[in-house]
């Protein structure tokens, strides 16, 4: 089953976003053009970018941790698996997310697709054998992605000046507050504490982090090779990706549900 692209490496380091976030009000926004100069619009929506000396040296500094440390491990780990147990581990990963999402669906009143997120957490969780199937799409619970980020752009923040941050990478004003939600919102943070639950937590979110980057090996490797700007390419994709599942959240909401056939 494939996996929503938008797995990113979201989880562990949550202290860093409250500073940047601050650093970033006080530098200043730059002023949007009219909606109705299109062409002008759109670059201002795909840059944004008043900080880009400073986001410039964070993903440089990144680039180079991932070349060294974080690449290796993911070709690793693509070495001594195969595809279907790599799909099956993001199912997993996927499954514990539900609950935040169903919660963040909630949120952005669309309760049908607050509907299917549970449903496809409770039958992914049973006959899914804890996630690593997903029976649920087979059933017509197809699965749409949102986060607090999102939640907030349905609310209709804007998305704000473009970051980059240590560690997790691509992001914004608004989508930086999705990562101290995003860390707590779990089955696992809510759960009543225990040396085992801390342990399973550690594991599953450097299983997450190793099976994300392996995903995106070939693809983050093509745009390092053919781009003239990778600073630019990442920036402009992050963007895109946001809002196409922004799109896909309001598509999903309005779609009748799917019926099966006899």
């Amino acid at each position: 089953m494939k996996m929503t692209v938008k797995r990113k490496l979201k989880r562990a380091l949550c202290l860093a976003a409250p500073g940047l976030l601050l650093s970033t009000l006080l530098a200043g926004c730059a002023t949007a053009p009219p909606r109705s100069d299109t062409a002008d619009y759109q670059a201002y929506q795909q840059q944004n970018d008043p900080l880009e000396p400073t986001n410039r040296v964070l993903y440089a500094v990144n680039d180079k941790i991932d070349t060294y440390a974080m690449r290796p491990v993911a070709q690793g780990y693509v070495d001594i698996t195969n595809q279907p147990i790599r799909d099956h581990v993001g199912m997993f990963i996927d499954n514990i997310g539900e609950p935040a999402r169903a919660a963040n669906f909630i949120l952005e009143a669309k309760l049908r697709l607050a509907g299917i997120s549970l449903g496809r957490f409770l039958m992914n969780s049973t006959f899914g054998i804890g996630g690593f199937f997903d029976p649920a799409s087979q059933a017509g619970l197809a699965e749409t992605d949102t986060d607090f980020g999102l939640t907030l752009a349905v609310w209709g923040i804007p998305a704000g000046p473009y970051l980059y941050l240590p560690v997790f990478g691509p992001s914004g004003v608004r989508d930086v507050l999705n990562l101290p939600v995003e860390y707590y919102a779990t089955p696992v943070k809510v759960a009543p504490a225990s040396g085992a639950l801390t342990d399973f937590s550690y594991a599953e979110t450097g299983l997450h982090v190793i099976n994300t980057r392996a995903e995106f090996i070939g693809p983050i490797d093509q745009v390092k090779a053919t781009s003239l700007d990778p600073y630019a390419t990442f920036r402009s994709l992050y963007r895109q990706s946001r809002d196409s599942e922004l799109q896909q959240i309001e598509q999903g909401s309005a779609a009748a549900p799917a019926t099966q056939a006899p």
